[in-house]
Parts: C-alpha cells; sequence; structure tokens
C-alpha cells in the first residue's frame, strides 16, 4: 500500500498539461491511484519544493521531457474512495500548461506509456472527465498564448 494511502490531511499534487503543435502529453499510470489509465504527468509536491520545480521534476521522470511551466489552467481535488466509503486517495491538484524545452518522449518512473494525442484523439484514452476537461482548457490557452 502507498505511504499516500488513507491519509490524514490532502497532499498537494501538481500536473502537467504539456502541448506542442496543438497535441497534449499523456502517460498511462504504473501505479495507484488511476494504476492502468491515461492520465497527466505529474505528482506530489516535495517538501521544501516550489510547485514549478515539482512540476519540472515529475514530467522529467515520467517522460523525459525538460518544461517550461506555464499558466495554472485549474485547481481542483481528486478524491478516491474504497469499497467502504473511506478516502483512500486524497489529492489537491494544479494544474499547469507546459511547452517542451528539450528531450524525447519516453515512459519512465511510474508510467508504463506516454504519448502525444490531438484534440480528436482524447475520446480515445478514457480520460477522466475532470482530466479531459482540463486538457482542453489547456490546448485553449495554449492557441490563444501562441503556444
Amino acid at each position: 500500500m502507498s505511504s499516500r494511502a488513507y491519509p490524514s490531511r490532502p497532499i498537494v499534487a501538481v500536473g502537467a498539461i504539456v502541448v506542442d503543435e496543438g497535441r497534449a502529453l499523456l502517460v498511462r499510470r504504473g501505479q495507484p491511484p488511476l494504476a492502468g489509465e491515461w492520465s497527466l504527468p505529474g505528482g506530489a509536491v516535495e517538501t521544501g519544493e516550489t510547485l514549478v520545480a515539482a512540476i519540472q521534476r515529475e514530467v522529467y521522470e515520467e517522460t523525459g521531457l525538460i518544461v517550461a511551466v506555464g499558466p495554472i489552467v485549474e485547481v481542483l481535488d481528486r478524491i478516491h474512495t474504497d469499497a467502504d466509503g473511506r478516502v483512500e486517495f486524497h489529492y489537491v491538484l494544479i494544474d499547469y500548461v507546459c511547452t517542451v524545452v528539450d528531450g524525447e518522449v519516453h515512459a519512465a518512473s511510474d508510467a508504463v506509456d506516454a504519448r502525444w494525442a490531438a484534440p480528436d484523439e482524447l475520446p480515445l484514452y478514457n480520460l477522466q472527465p475532470l482530466t479531459l476537461a482540463v486538457v482542453h482548457k489547456a490546448l485553449d490557452v495554449a492557441i490563444s498564448s501562441g503556444r
């Protein structure tokens, strides 16, 4: 069981909507929560780490990419309950638009796959509804800011 399971309080985490040529980078998770599901690169902020440093570390660890961190797209709760209704995982997620600075995409860390997806391909990945909404919002932000 993860040390993050059944927390005494919510865990602060970051997510990256890495955009490139109108596409978003998705990862298939290798660990709970969301093991086996497609999602966004990201994870928990470590003690003493800034939000920007956390997102850069997480993206690099999961995908091998070095990114520039742009604006916040969304702040939301990700709460998973177990079969008994107890809170098994509770993250407060801060999602950022990011752009690639360097590197080649490959799955690493707790990601078992990583792929670029165009907006019309997103339904193929069965993203959580909140994740899908955040990706679309980030792509709109990226387009309007010329990213």
